[in-house]
């Protein structure tokens, strides 16, 4: 990303185009729906997160395994594990005395892959 200052180009008047503005009204989405959507993407928001996605893209593991892959305590795994679960972006199933993590749904590696494509845009 370039660090310079860019300057924000404004309009030099005050007309609104009211078909626009009404067209798009219609199509936006509930106020509902754009609040959890931002919450999905804070949850993005964190590296130690999209570590986690990542390792589990390749398979499912359990809260053992991703802390020694990424060099953390099972602790702060589990914590970060809550977190993609609530927001629905893994799900978890116990053997014995091992929880394995797995993507709750295919949904979130394309939202991943997208990211990706954006950032090799740059």
């Amino acid at each position: 990303m370039d660090n310079k200052c860019q300057e924000i180009e404004r309009c030099d008047c005050n007309v609104i185009h009211q078909d626009v503005v009404d067209m798009v009204r219609e199509k936006l989405p509930k106020e509902e729906v754009l609040y959890e959507l931002a919450e999905l993407f804070k949850v993005f928001g964190d590296s130690t997160r999209i570590k986690i996605l990542s390792a589990l893209f390749e398979a499912e593991m359990c809260v053992c395994d991703i802390a020694y892959l990424l060099n953390m305590t099972q602790s702060a795994i589990s914590h970060q594990l809550r977190i993609l679960k609530q927001a629905r972006l893994v799900k978890n199933r116990k053997a014995g005395k091992s929880v394995f993590y797995s993507l709750d749904d295919e949904h979130i590696k394309q939202i991943f892959d997208q990211g990706i494509v954006h950032i090799n845009e740059l």
